[in-house]
């Protein structure tokens, strides 16, 4: 919820999965945030900067993370080399 200043007045958030858009609850104890580096494409280097990824438990579950932080990353990947 948001006042009239348009300024963020919840006091929790709850995150969702970056691949099915699930909500992770609190007992979801097998969901995880993963932070991936963003990287240079001419030099190869880090640039400082990271993407959070957060995959639900349901996805490790059913042994799908690896494909979708890998189709996720592909996909910001993309999305910062059309912005340079």
């Amino acid at each position: 919820m948001q006042n009239e200043n348009g300024e963020n007045v919840d006091l929790y958030i709850p995150r969702k999965c970056s691949w099915t858009n699930r909500l992770l609850t609190a007992k979801d104890h097998g969901s995880v945030q993963i932070n991936v580096a963003n990287v240079d494409p001419v030099t190869g280097l880090a640039t400082g900067d990271s993407t959070a990824f957060a995959l639900s438990g349901y996805v490790r579950f059913h042994s799908s993370g690896d494909e979708a932080l890998a189709d996720l990353v592909a996909k910001n990947d993309a999305k910062l080399a059309s912005q340079e």
